[in-house]
Formats: structure tokens, C-alpha cells, sequence
């Protein structure tokens, strides 16, 4: 595969500011012809699961860019870009590998604040660690003077690029057409993430910057349950509005004035949201220590001098459209995409075609656009292994509920279809939602074809009733407890196919789709191991999954599926991505089945035992037994060598082959 023209590494769920940069950057990109290729890295300091920011989503949904996968494989770049130094905080459990001609570390948050020169990152230990990781030769461009002072405090004989590498806008998508003058009463606002340091932490100066006064509206978008919170009350003159209401165009698009303030240890790396305000034709009033960013662009005072200032520009129009179109000029001038375009081509990164006009909001599509393959349902584990196999040009979307920041992990794209409980509505109501929700995302991907892991609720046949041109599989378990789940067979006619996971135990298996088979093929177990597991003597491990349980002498751990061949031995539910990924790597185990799963899980334990690839118990105590026995090294060789000569494939690839076949299919036809 030819190079791409630029990597961006970050952590993909960042909020606000870092992934508004990433999103500016790969649309100019886009638009000059570039090739842009986004590598994810998970950052410690973001604890919770969460999913990609929604409009990093966007791009690459509509094929402004390519998303990385954790395969391995090498990625090749002309320049490489690597945002929010928080993320090397830490060593990080795996990275991309990339190779760049060019590699560019974007200091987009200083080191420390006021009180503290290095309270959010040690300098010189991130900038270690990245050397190792990607070079000693990389450079490290602050954003702001702000930043460059900061880093210049704590390391002062780094050396740094002349010029800062500026934040950039498409001053376009924040135009506001047909802007409403200012009404009798001026309406100030603000908008941004929610975070305390985004705000005065002295009460008396946050209502000087935003007044409780008959004369003057307050509108804040995100955050305003901070400065609710610190006053104690809700002023009479705010109207605060839950991050996410409203898009941020349009929340500006009606205020006469952009005021913002912030704590003042914090140190604004760069104020992302007063360039949109500029952008959009707000005036913006700020502090002064943002004269050196901004210039005349802006308006500065001290939250004390909110007030005078407004009402000046408010009753003098001439110097108030004055002040707008100064502002737009200079965003234009300094922070347009342009900007960032030609210090790409001082870097040899060539823009490779013309600018599609402004006017043309349609989404820019690169040359490399990859069809699209939804997989819905929580059966992540399985779809990660099919995914990873696809075939080039063929890109998986997971929608689903839970395990989403596994595939995150993964380096998948992913759509959030929350359940029942999350939404707050009553069963029955669910499958309304799925189906409208099904839809939606249909007409947003425009996907080649649909599977389906789990049951075909009824939500799931109304989303098929609605888009019968698009092509939707069953991928269908086996291993029914006897006498349940018969009432799911007729479902199957909705479907196009149905490919049905193989399982080790099927002998055992006493379910109805053992007679339901019309229509139906099978592969050999789908997990997601490597291809080679080396089993490897050290410390003695206990990996528990689903499990609570200790074992004197050995440590407990947790081994994904490519760790697995560290782990002396486990016990674990008899689920199956459990099962067959520790018999598959060969790990001595106990299982124990969950009397409540909806698959067989005694069934399969019991097959396992029976085969002696591993041993099984139906209750703790039973549990703590097997488990001694497997402290004799001999009892576990034991299990191990059986194991292996009762090895089974993976059928990941075919199950890849399997769907990119209907989605050929679907090509043949001409439905697109």
C-alpha cells in the first residue's frame, strides 16, 4: 500500500478541543487531496469507557480518513502527528507502528498551570518515552506561546520550532449566514466541555463576567452546573444548557457577545472555542493574557470590565460590526485551513488536488473509500476476530451496548445502541428504538450488508422490514440448553444467510439448531487467538475469568487472548469465547458453568472433561478441588498435550470470507 500522507496518533475519545484540532485537520486534508490515516492510543488518564468522539466518527464514516487496526501491521506516513502528550504519561500496553518521514509532536496542553509547572505531565519523561517509541528526531511544536513558555519553564534547552503549530478552522462550517442583530437586552455565552478549571473559581468575579442583572441574558452551553454550583444558586438572568443540546453553531449564532473566563492557575493552551466564536461573528471578550494569541481580534478586560465593555459594542453598531469583521478576517488570515496546508507542503506533503468550493458541504471523500459492514449485537469477541480478517477495502462498524471500548481498543469503529435500562423506557418500547435506530444507521453507512450476532429480537425484524435492499446474516450460536430458545427458529427466513459459529463441544449439543439447519453453514470456532500460542514456563499464574477464586502459589492475572500462553492455569465459565480461547491456547482449566447462561455451558464442560482437554465443576468447593489437582505439573502437561491433539481451527477467516461474499454479492447485483 502506497504511504499515506499523514498519521495522526491520539486518543480517539479525547472531548472538546483535541479532537475538534483532529477533526479541522483531516477535512483540510481531505480537501487538498491528502491521504490521512488516524492510529488510536488509549490515554491513562481517561478511566471510563468511553466511545470515539462523535465527530471523529464522522470523518471517518465518510471516508475522510482510514482508521488504524491493532494488527501489527506497519504503517507508513510522510508525516506523523502526535497530539495531546498525556497519553505517554504512562508506557502504553501497545502502539501503532508507524513509520514517518517526518514526526511531529503537538503540544496542545502545557505541562503544568500556576501552581504546579508539570502537574499534568513530566516533560521530559514523555519526551523520552516517545523518543523510544518513535524517535529521538521527533519535533515538539507547542500550539500557543502559553504553551511554549510553560515548556520552556521546565525544560529550558529543548529545543523548539520557531513558529507555533497553530490551531486551524474552516471558517465556513461557522459562518452564520443571516445573523440576528442585537436585541435591547445583550445576550452573553459561553461553550465548551464541562471542567472546573474552564471557569472563575471566585464567585464574585464569575457573576462580574456573567452578570445576574435584568440587563443582560446569560447563555451557557456545557459547564454551567460549575458555575451554578460555585455561586450556590441559579441566576435569575442564566439559562444553562446540558453539553450536547445544542450544536455550537448554532448556540452561537445566537449571542451578542462570546465572554470567557477561566480559573485563573489554569493555563488555556490555546481557546479553540473563542476561534469558533470569531468564526461564527460573535465579538469575544477575554482576558489579556490572551492579547498575545488573539490580538486586535479580540476585546480585553478583567472580569470586572464585562459589563462596560458590552455595553459599549452594544450601543455603538459601527464599532461592534467593526469588531466582528476584524475578527473574521484574522481567523481567516492566520487560522485557515490553508494555513495548515501550507506548512504540510513545508514539510514535502504536496497537496494533491484543488479545494472543493466552501459552498459544497457534502462530505470530501478520499480516493481510498472502504465499504462499510455493520455488526450488531454484544458478541464482540467474536466480531473483533472476524473483523481483524476482513478483507482490504472492507471496514466493520460494531453497534452494540456493552464491550464497545474493547473494540475501541481494537481500532474499530463503533455506534453506541443503548439498552432499555440506559435509555429509562419500558421493555415493550425497546424495539422501537432499535428499529429506528437500525435505520438511521443503514441510511448513515449505507452498509454492504448487516450481521446480526444474538437473537433476532423484534426490533431487528423491523429494521430489516425497513431496508430489504440491504443484505442482513444471522450469525447464529449453537449449543441451546434442551427444550429452550425452539420459538427463534421461523426468524431465520428474514435473514439471507445465517453462518453458525462452530463449536468443539457439538457433540454434546442437544439444541433446536442441531435440526434447524436449512440454510445455514458452519465454521470451525471463532476466536480471536493468534496464530501461534507458545506455552511458556515462569511464574505460576491463575487466570479467573467469571470466576472468583485463589490458588496458593499462584499469582492471579489477567491475559487477554494473546497472553494466554503465560497463564499456568485458569478457571472460568464455560462461555464461548472462554471456552474455546483456553482450549485453543491450550491452558489447563477448570470450568465452571453458569447454571443461568442461555447457552449449555454444563454441556460443553462436561464434553471438555470427557475429551480430558480440561476438567469441570458445578460449584466452588468442587472448584477448589479441581483446582488443587492442577498444582501437580503432571496433571497439567496432562491436559496441555491433550489439548493439542484434539486442536481445532479458527474459523475467523472463513466467517470473513463468508460475509465479504454476500457483500460481493450484493455488488454482482447492482443494489448500490
Amino acid at each position: 500500500m502506497s504511504p499515506y500522507d499523514v498519521a495522526i496518533l491520539s486518543d480517539l475519545r479525547y472531548p472538546g478541543g483535541n479532537s475538534a484540532s483532529i477533526v479541522a485537520e483531516v477535512r483540510a486534508q481531505a480537501a487538498a487531496g491528502l491521504s490521512t490515516v488516524l492510529a488510536h492510543l488509549p490515554s491513562p488518564h481517561l478511566k471510563h469507557a468511553r466511545p470515539f468522539q462523535s465527530r471523529i466518527v464522522a470523518c471517518l464514516r465518510d471516508g475522510l480518513a482510514d482508521l488504524a487496526h491493532d494488527d501489527d501491521s506497519e504503517i507508513t506516513a510522510r508525516v506523523l502527528l502526535i497530539r495531546q502528550p498525556r497519553i505517554f504519561t504512562e508506557e502504553p500496553a501497545a502502539v501503532p507502528r508507524i513509520r514517518a518521514g517526518h514526526t511531529i509532536v503537538v503540544l496542545n496542553q502545557p505541562p503544568g498551570d500556576e501552581r504546579h509547572a508539570q502537574c499534568y505531565y513530566v516533560f521530559d519523561e514523555v519526551r523520552d518515552r516517545v523518543g523510544r517509541l518513535f524517535g529521538r528526531d521527533a519535533v515538539w511544536a507547542p500550539i500557543s506561546t502559553q504553551v511554549r513558555d510553560n515548556v520552556l519553564q521546565v525544560a529550558p534547552s529543548v529545543a523548539l520550532p520557531d513558529t507555533d503549530w497553530h490551531e486551524i478552522i474552516d471558517v465556513a462550517d461557522w459562518h452564520v449566514e443571516h445573523r440576528r442583530p442585537p436585541g435591547a437586552v445583550p445576550v452573553l455565552g459561553r461553550h465548551g466541555r464541562p471542567d472546573p478549571v474552564k471557569w472563575p473559581r471566585d464567585p464574585g468575579e464569575l457573576l462580574q463576567a456573567y452578570p445576574d442583572s435584568p440587563d443582560f441574558k446569560v447563555r451557557i452551553l456545557g459547564g454551567g452546573e460549575i458555575g451554578v454550583h460555585r455561586l450556590g444558586r441559579l441566576p435569575r438572568s442564566w439559562e444553562v444548557v446540558e453539553f450536547g443540546a445544542e450544536s455550537p453553531r448554532d448556540f452561537l449564532a445566537g449571542l451578542d457577545f462570546f465572554v470567557y473566563f477561566h480559573d485563573p492557575d489554569w493555563k488555556e493552551a490555546f481557546g479553540r472555542t473563542i476561534l469558533e466564536a470569531m468564526a461564527s461573528g460573535v465579538p469575544v471578550i477575554v482576558g489579556p493574557h490572551f492579547r498575545a494569541i488573539f490580538g486586535d481580534a479580540a476585546v480585553y478586560c478583567d472580569p470586572s470590565g464585562v459589563r462596560e465593555v458590552v455595553r459599549r459594542l452594544h450601543r455603538d453598531r459601527e464599532a461592534y460590526d467593526a469588531q466582528v469583521e476584524r475578527a473574521r478576517r484574522f481567523v481567516t488570515d492566520q487560522f485557515g485551513s490553508a494555513s495548515h496546508i501550507a506548512r504540510l507542503a513545508s514539510l514535502g506533503v504536496m497537496p494533491h488536488g484543488a479545494r472543493i468550493p466552501s459552498v459544497d458541504r457534502r462530505p470530501v471523500r478520499i480516493i481510498r473509500k472502504k465499504e462499510r459492514v455493520l455488526l450488531v449485537g454484544d458478541d464482540v469477541a467474536r466480531f473483533k476476530a472476524i473483523a481483524r480478517r476482513l478483507p482490504s477495502g472492507l471496514e466493520a462498524v460494531v453497534v452494540g451496548t456493552a464491550s464497545l471500548a474493547e473494540a475501541h481498543a481494537a481500532g474499530l469503529l463503533t455506534e453506541y445502541l443503548p439498552g432499555a435500562g440506559d435509555l429509562g423506557v419500558p421493555p415493550a418500547r425497546w424495539p422501537g428504538f432499535v428499529r429506528d435506530r437500525l435505520r438511521h444507521l443503514v441510511e448513515l453507512y449505507r452498509p454492504r450488508a448487516v450481521l446480526v450476532g444474538g437473537l433476532p429480537h423484534d426490533g431487528i425484524l423491523g429494521a430489516i422490514e425497513d431496508s430489504p435492499a440491504t443484505r442482513w446474516l444471522w450469525l447464529r450460536p449453537a449449543m441451546w440448553r434442551r427444550g429452550t430458545g425452539g420459538e427463534w427458529a421461523p426468524r431465520a427466513l428474514s435473514f439471507a444467510g445465517i453462518l453458525e459459529p462452530g463449536e468443539f463441544a457439538a457433540a454434546g449439543d442437544e439444541g433446536w439448531t442441531t435440526t434447524a439447519r436449512h440454510g445455514v453453514s458452519t465454521v470451525d470456532p471463532i476466536t480471536d487467538l493468534p496464530a501461534r500460542i507458545a506455552r511458556r514456563d515462569g511464574d505460576h499464574t491463575l487466570l479467573c475469568r467469571g470466576v472468583e477464586a485463589t490458588l496458593p502459589g499462584f499469582r492471579p492475572v489477567e491475559a487477554s487472548a494473546e497472553e494466554l500462553g503465560e497463564v499456568t492455569v485458569a478457571v472460568s465459565r464455560a462461555d464461548y469465547t472462554a471456552f474455546h480461547e483456553l482450549i485453543g491456547a491450550r491452558v489447563p482449566t477448570v470450568f465452571v458453568p453458569d447454571p443461568a447462561a442461555g447457552d449449555d455451558e454444563l454441556a460443553r464442560a462436561r464434553f471438555a472433561a470427557a475429551a480430558g482437554v480440561a476438567r469441570y465443576a458445578t460449584d466452588d468447593e468442587a472448584a477448589a478441588v479441581e483446582l488443587q489437582r492442577l498444582t501437580d505439573p503432571a496433571a497439567r502437561e496432562a491436559l496441555t498435550r491433550r489439548c493439542a491433539e484434539l486442536s481445532f481451527g479458527n474459523g475467523a477467516g472463513d466467517a470473513a470470507a463468508w460475509l465479504a461474499g454476500f457483500c460481493r454479492e450484493v455488488n454482482r447485483a447492482g443494489s448500490r
